[in-house]
C-alpha cells in the first residue's frame, strides 16, 4: 500500500503525515508513506487545497487533516 501525503511543509501537512504513521502502525498495516511537496505532482491529482492525503492513487481527503480513525477505516478497505 501506498500513502502519499500532499502539501508544501506547512504545519497541518507534517501533521497529516504523523497521523497517517500512527494508523498505518495501529492498524498492523504495511505501507509506503511518502510526502509530495512538488506541487506539479499535486495538481496532477486534481488537488487545490492542501493538505491532501492519497491511498493508492485515491484521494481520500484535501484541504483538512484526516483523524486517525478516518485513515484506519480507508486502510482497511
Amino acid at each position: 500500500m501506498r500513502i502519499e501525503v500532499l502539501g508544501t511543509g506547512c504545519a497541518k501537512c507534517k501533521k497529516t503525515k504523523e497521523i497517517a504513521e500512527k494508523a498505518v502502525k495501529e492498524a498492523g498495516v504495511d505501507a509506503e508513506i511518502v510526502k509530495v511537496e512538488d506541487f506539479d505532482k499535486i495538481l496532477a491529482y486534481g488537488v487545490m487545497v492542501t493538505p491532501a492525503l492519497v491511498i493508492d492513487g485515491d484521494v481520500k481527503v484535501a484541504g483538512k487533516v484526516p483523524s486517525v480513525d478516518d485513515i484506519k477505516k480507508w486502510i482497511k478497505k
